[in-house]
């Protein structure tokens, strides 16, 4: 009995202090069939995640949970939050919430045979085709194709469609894979090409047909318009603006947005014109989801707040992206599904930073600190993953912007190149614990000082290009700082194409990268492991090799192939590039002191690159080209072996055998249970 009261009474204690920690803290409730003029409680919900943020802003002096109740909520413009303080956005425990910037269509009717869309599409499948008047139902914004790709701005897509939570595919030529160019004639003056196929011909010229390839290079892709399809010659026309690299033989594309080869199921064709819209189902489902996308601005803009935070929500159907954060510190988005998006899902610091950055390598996009993304399952997105931001190159303050124990998959299904799961710059910020895989391109694409890219398990990426590396930096020799440890690199290998340098890297210091560390990592049939083109100071050091192809490769590029970056009156990249950051004073001649004196230590070899206290097996353990040797590379205290005998898989994991006497004696445990999302 006395027990009893005991508990009683500390429990009292225990709600009553619960209650006075609360106190502070207003609820806002809100459901897909509320009231925005209700009066937002668990009762009476708002209808509105705005009028729930509009009520907190009336006292901005009290932090605010906003519970959404289960349902759907399709917006029509961005939830925005400005110099907001403390307020927690989320699901309702157990409760499955989400946020959309389309619409959901019903109604879909078989074809009009009396139309001329039933007239052009192929005979074996009009029957299969139904249609739904967009117009009919109110949508007449749909957005629009625009070029996009390799040194083009992010640009939002058109409008797409969805049936039953999967992205549907614009009609295209061929259905999977790629045609190649036959030639480039020459009296199209390099705004064109030849084709051998049959199809071209088939096509009526509607005015908006794209194109999409990789013109010149696997590691440059763009969406060119069509202006005439010559049938008699057969060539293609292109219209302005053209790819950023000259169209070639033999080089890859398809062609999309043509009713006639709405030919498969999946695929679909809008005509702007009149509104409808054609669709091939997939499947005969009784009750499908089918969605269009509408919005082309975030769903969620957070802009100069601090402790704002978005949990357990589902973010989909937008053309732009799910979410933007600008300035301000402490904001977190966790524990979402974010998917389909025309852009990102989450651009911490302005989304234009991957067209800006390159000619501008100081520039700050507004990312504000400790922002960041947490938690996360990010999927099928047009133009990368996550935009990370923060920090100032200019006085190298870091950000401490993050994103971890995320996986992020398929987000470059627009633009193919140069939109990696995560496009990382600015200075001080953190990849940690994430999972990255099945990317055409780049996993990690790393500007500015002192990252971090850590415990991440990356595979499967740089599927569809070459000359590529799975986490990429290059053409800077001020770029330094950064730390690449505990990452287990696996499963690497780009496409084969005639006539270019198809490797891929795990680790791509590309053109002169310079002051990276690379420790303790695991690389297992990782391609190339770690290519260092022309740079230096750069340390490699406590890795295991495992059928390398090479595992390390060297260059002194700068004395080869690239020698023309060293004349310094053409005004090149690395010059420019040391000077706009005064690299020889402080705070970099502080920081880095080896930026003091290398524009007179003959810049242009690959010195104090040092290779150390690493673990080699099988393949080739070493590349050295432009007649580098061990006295200029430094290698000391390094294992080679010809097989291997210290790991093994368990159930798809890499187990490593701590105990096995092939190790160096100084060589550090790589935390391996600790290496991707736990």
């Amino acid at each position: 009995m006395k027990i009893n009261k005991i508990t009683n009474l500390l429990f009292s204690i225990i709600l009553i202090l619960s209650l006075q920690a609360c106190s502070d803290t207003q609820e806002i409730f809100v459901s897909p069939g509320g009231d925005d003029s209700g009066k937002g409680t668990e009762r009476h919900p708002f209808a509105t995640i705005a009028r729930a943020i509009e009520s907190v802003n009336a006292d901005k002096q009290v932090k605010a949970t906003i519970w959404l109740m289960e349902g759907i909520y399709d917006l029509t413009s961005t939830v925005s939050l400005k110099g907001s303080q403390g307020i927690l956005i989320s699901a309702f425990p157990g409760e499955n919430v989400r946020i959309t910037g389309g619409r959901k269509l019903t109604g879909f009717v078989p074809i009009d045979k009396n139309s001329s869309a039933y007239r052009k599409l192929p005979e074996d499948v009009r029957d299969k085709i139904l249609q739904i008047d967009l117009k009919a139902l109110g949508i007449t914004d749909y957005g629009e194709i625009k070029p996009r790709g390799f040194g083009l701005p992010v640009a939002p897509s058109g409008l797409m469609l969805y049936f039953n939570k999967k992205p549907m595919t614009i009609a295209r030529w061929p259905n999977n894979g790629w045609v190649r160019i036959k030639d480039v004639p020459k009296d199209l003056d390099g705004k064109g090409f030849s084709y051998a196929e049959e199809e071209p011909g088939k096509w009526e010229n509607t005015g908006d047909i794209w194109m999409h390839g990789y013109w010149k290079w696997d590691w440059a892709d763009s969406h060119v318009k069509i202006s005439e399809i010559d049938k008699k010659k057969r060539t293609i026309t292109v219209a302005d603006p053209q790819s950023p690299y000259p169209y070639s033989e033999k080089r890859r594309y398809y062609v999309y947005n043509i009713i006639e080869e709405l030919d498969v199921p999946g695929e679909w064709y809008l005509d702007k014109e009149t509104g409808v819209l054609y669709f091939y189902p997939p499947s005969n489902s009784s009750d499908p989801e089918i969605y269009v996308s509408l919005m082309s601005d975030p769903l969620f803009r957070i802009d100069d707040c601090t402790g704002v935070t978005l949990d357990g929500l589902v973010l989909e159907y937008s053309n732009g992206a799910g979410v933007e954060v600008t300035g301000g510190s402490d904001n977190v988005i966790k524990n979402c599904i974010l998917r389909d998006f025309g852009t990102v899902a989450v651009n911490i610091g302005k989304i234009d930073a991957g067209s800006k950055i390159y000619g501008n390598t100081i520039y700050n996009g507004n990312a504000g600190t400790n922002n960041g993304v947490s938690g996360c399952l990010i999927y099928n997105c047009g133009e990368g993953g996550i935009i990370l931001g923060g920090g100032d190159r200019k006085t190298l303050n870091p950000g401490h912007n993050f994103v971890e124990r995320t996986k992020i998959y398929r987000t470059s299904e627009w633009v193919r190149t140069y939109r990696a799961g995560i496009f990382m710059y600015g200075v001080g910020n953190i990849v940690r614990y994430n999972e990255i895989y099945d990317m055409p391109h780049t996993a990690v694409f790393f500007w500015g000082n002192d990252h971090t890219i850590e415990y991440n398990n990356i595979h499967h990426v740089c599927l569809e290009t070459a000359d590529a590396g799975a986490v990429y930096n290059g053409r800077d020799w001020t770029q330094r700082g950064h730390l690449i440890r505990y990452n287990y690199f696996h499963h690497l290998h780009g496409v084969e194409t005639e006539g270019s340098f198809n490797d891929v890297m795990g680790v791509y210091l590309d053109d002169f990268s310079s002051g990276t560390t690379v420790f303790g990592n695991i690389f297992y049939k990782a391609g190339r492991n770690i290519l260092i083109g022309g740079g230096r100071d750069n340390v490699v050091k406590n890795n295991i090799f495992i059928d390398g192809q090479p595992a390390v490769h060297v260059d002194a590029r700068g004395i080869g192939w690239a020698r023309t970056y060293f004349d310094k009156k053409k005004n090149n990249t690395l010059f420019k590039r040391y000077d706009d950051v005064n690299a020889g004073n402080p705070p970099y001649s502080e920081k880095y002191p080896q930026l003091k004196t290398v524009l007179d230590d003959e810049p242009a070899v690959a010195k104090y690159n040092c290779i150390e206290n690493n673990v080699f097996c099988g393949g080739k353990w070493r590349e050295l080209k432009d007649d580098l040797t061990d006295s200029i590379v430094c290698f000391k205290n390094n294992v080679v072996k010809d097989s291997c005998d210290f790991y093994r898989f368990d159930k798809g994991k890499i187990v490593i055998d701590t105990l096995s006497d092939i190790f160096p004696e100084d060589f550090e445990t790589i935390p391996v249970e600790k290496i991707g999302i736990k």
